[in-house]
């Protein structure tokens, strides 16, 4: 397998979708400009404006490597390989313009085509009632059907705050039968099944963490983050 610096991704990832017709932003301030945030915690957060419709995006489409800092990942720092109290987020965004059918398999040819990904170690997961996400991996996409799994909580996307939320399909890394049970991603090892990319899908709206008060507009925002 091909060894990739951070930087390497970091610039293939922003010149991919500069190619289809996204405008690369600079990360925004690790302080947002946002009263229910301490930290920048995801690369959202410099659009949440446009996707609760306070203010109309410029552009239809962005990309962005955004500074974050997750605290809430801070008690769990250093038990596992997957999480870290700083990090760049990768991340692609739909103003109202594509949305599942070009999202999907955009993310699917940059980790297999791009990067080189091998397809038979890659696993997916769609929420429970995401009956479009799913057809799209199997009959747009071509991936084997027993590699979609349908999730729960961990596929519908949140921030914990009232704002956005909706729907999410992620892309997992399978590392090998050395670090862990088979099963995939839902079911399987957490060590072994590492996710790497994760599809949200801002259909909804919450006024508290767990409520979702109902549904936005059609082919709204698409935001992906790696």
């Amino acid at each position: 397998m091909t060894e990739w610096s951070s930087s390497r991704i970091r610039r293939e990832y922003v010149e991919f979708f500069k190619a289809r017709g996204h405008e690369h932003r600079p990360s925004s301030s690790l302080i947002p400009a946002d009263p229910t945030l301490l930290l920048t915690n995801a690369g959202m957060v410099q659009f949440k404006p446009y996707f609760l419709g306070q203010e109309t995006a410029p552009w239809p489409r962005a990309v962005t490597v955004q500074k974050c800092v997750r605290t809430i990942d801070i008690d769990i720092i250093g038990t596992t390989a997957r999480h870290l109290s700083f990090f760049e987020m990768l991340g692609n965004f739909s103003f109202g313009d594509y949305f599942k059918e070009q999202a999907i398999p955009w993310a699917h040819e940059f980790v297999t085509e791009v990067l080189g990904l091998d397809p038979e170690r890659l696993w997916f997961t769609v929420y429970e009632t995401d009956d479009e996400a799913e057809r799209i991996w199997i009959d747009q996409v071509g991936v084997p059907p027993e590699r979609v799994q349908r999730g729960g909580k961990d596929n519908f996307w949140q921030m914990g705050v009232p704002g956005p939320c909706g729907p999410c399909s992620e892309i997992f890394w399978d590392r090998g039968p050395e670090y862990g049970e088979e099963g995939g991603p839902i079911g399987g090892d957490d060590e072994r099944y590492v996710e790497i990319w994760n599809l949200v899908f801002m259909q909804n709206i919450q006024d508290e963490p767990i409520h979702s008060t109902g549904q936005r507009p059609p082919k709204n925002s698409t935001p992906a983050r790696v």
